[in-house]
């Protein structure tokens, strides 16, 4: 599949992802800032989300991500959206996209700023982002690690830098999923996908990302989770040693 069709598609799924993320369960839990909520796989397993964790303040895991940050930031499936108002305190201009408007709302109450939009919509300073974030499992969005590492190489300045949160195995694995509460009450299905550093490399390599040579670790782990810090190749750049 062509780079063009591949982000055609993803934008059909992201329309039906939408539609599964402002399902009752997840808006109610972000209004609470409690949960239980889970990712519902069609083989019946529940992946954990942790809404308390999202509505709480940023805790020394997401400080390492918050203070790896350069030039305007764009915060992309912001959640309930404390990593914006983090970075907002920090004087730091940032924009947290998400597709659910009740973590669009709680964001903007945050005092962070916030648009109810897609990553694949057409966004403002397209090109033009020092750092895109995507954290809390976000690299999963639309099911396809691929399609959304070239889209958000799209979103950045040629120099421009990721910061993603991966799986803390190596894993790389797609399923349809529903946001669940646990109970009977549950979204519409759609594309998930789960991705360990190793996957997120070999993906990066391929859709013009490299690890920042200015960062000393380009891959971390804090409070049990992983992370990974990916710099874009300007296309006058020419290629570059994976690892420079």
């Amino acid at each position: 599949m062509t780079a063009p069709a591949r982000q055609a598609d993803t934008r059909q799924t992201d329309t039906r992802q939408t539609d599964a993320w402002q399902a009752d369960p997840y808006a109610d839990a972000l209004r609470t800032g409690r949960g239980p909520l889970y990712l519902r796989r069609a083989d019946g397993r529940l992946l954990p989300l942790e809404v308390e964790r999202w509505c709480a303040a940023p805790d020394a895991a997401d400080l390492t991500v918050l203070h790896r940050c350069r030039g305007k930031v764009l915060d992309i499936g912001c959640g309930p959206g404390r990593l914006v108002a983090a970075l907002a305190e920090l004087g730091r201009p940032t924009l947290g996209i998400d597709v659910s408007p009740a973590a669009v709302e709680r964001t903007v109450r945050l005092g962070g700023l916030a648009l109810r939009r897609s990553v694949f919509d057409p966004l403002p300073r397209e090109g033009r982002w020092g750092t895109a974030l995507l954290i809390d499992g976000n690299i999963g969005i639309g099911g396809d690690p691929r399609a959304l590492l070239e889209r958000v190489a799209s979103l950045v300045a040629p120099d421009g830098v990721l910061l993603a949160e991966t799986a803390p195995q190596d894993v790389d694995e797609r399923a349809r999923v529903r946001v669940s509460d646990g109970g009977h009450a549950q979204g519409a299905a759609f594309p998930w996908a789960r991705v360990g550093a190793p996957a997120l490399l070999r993906y990066a390599r391929d859709t013009g990302w490299a690890t920042p040579p200015e960062h000393r670790v380009a891959r971390w782990e804090a409070g049990g989770r992983a992370f990974v810090a990916l710099r874009r190749v300007s296309s006058s750049a020419g290629p570059m040693p994976w690892g420079a």
